[in-house]
């Protein structure tokens, strides 16, 4: 079982953005030398706490950090950009990192309906989403689909494709494309089975990809003990009720508490369904059943912490949960 981590940027309290991307470097170093995989970039925009609104960039910079970990876009919202672009980005990347670039592909726009009309997104442009992956696909293939436009740098590349969902239109558009699929469990728990039996049953095998291959997304709240996940875990509450329900109001800590168990409340702490909370062994029994349940070949790790510090507690705990456990997946 591979395990990979999602990094959105964060940015903590009383923060600018520069110290969440320092912070991405020594998170990835840290991952780097402790074994995992990969780590993925999320492209949101608008949002107070998230600086990872240019994944290509922020790759970038990680990359010039770091020696031999996997980093890509999870995702890029193709519908907010020209498939060229994006393909001399990522091509760009692939020539500057060889063998460590890959690219999530998501068809939601990342933000607000006010912010998408400042991104210009065209009108209609999630229903080409379809094309414009062939279309990315043939200049990262030097087969372009236009006559004569070519991806440059990016031509030949062959940078891997990733399809993200979080719905049955992205497992269907995985499968029938013959590309790997990525599931947004980490936020949108609902479709997870019902997305991952369509794919796993309608698969198309690829010259790239003769088998499926699924990656499901899960958060993970860790420390020593239980009470100490328990209580990062009502913090972490507490912070995403303050954002998303209260709008940054400044409240006390019972208003807070009251939100977080009111309907509006539970509707943000359910999008977190899927997390590995406790100490090292109930993480590593965690992520073992949900695992399974998900029908996953990889699990893409999204960790939940309120500074740096506990932070890379976290991603000791679990590294120890995939290398130290008796019982490997």
């Amino acid at each position: 079982m591979k395990y990979s981590l999602i990094d959105f940027a964060t940015i903590y309290p009383g923060e600018k953005p520069g110290a969440a991307f320092e912070r991405s470097v020594r998170f990835a170093q840290h991952a780097e030398k402790l074994g995992f995989d990969r780590i993925w970039y999320a492209e949101h925009h608008n949002m107070a706490t998230i600086a990872s609104s240019q994944p290509a960039v922020l790759i970038a910079y990680v990359g010039a950090h770091t020696s031999s970990i996997s980093l890509g876009a999870g995702g890029v919202m193709l519908p907010n950009h020209a498939p060229l672009l994006v393909a001399e980005q990522f091509g760009t990347l692939a020539e500057m990192f060889p063998g460590r670039i890959e690219l999530g592909l998501g068809r939601a726009p990342g933000t607000d309906p006010t912010t998408l009309r400042a991104i210009r997104r065209p009108h209609g442009a999630a229903d080409r989403f379809p094309q414009d992956v062939e279309e990315l696909r043939g200049y990262f293939d030097d087969q372009p689909l236009i006559p004569g436009v070519h991806a440059m740098p990016g031509a030949g590349t062959r940078v891997p494709i990733i399809i993200l969902g979080s719905s049955l239109f992205g497992a269907t558009l995985a499968a029938q494309l013959g590309l790997p699929y990525a599931f947004a469990s980490h936020f949108a728990p609902e479709h997870l089975e019902e997305a991952v039996d369509t794919y796993r049953r309608t698969y198309q095998p690829s010259e790239q990809h003769p088998e499926p291959y699924v990656i499901a997304a899960v958060n993970v709240t860790a420390a020593k003990t239980t009470e100490e996940a328990q209580a990062k875990l009502q913090e972490i509450y507490r912070r995403r009720v303050h954002a998303m329900v209260a709008r940054g109001r400044d409240l006390t800590t019972d208003q807070l508490d009251q939100l977080v168990h009111s309907f509006a409340g539970h509707q943000v702490t359910q999008m977190l369904h899927y997390n590995a909370v406790g100490n090292p062994e109930e993480v590593a029994a965690y992520l073992d059943q949900f695992a399974e349940h998900a029908r996953a070949d990889e699990l893409m790790l999204s960790i939940q912490d309120a500074d740096e510090s506990s932070l890379l507690e976290s991603l000791e705990i679990v590294s120890q949960s995939k290398f130290q456990s008796p019982n490997p997946s």
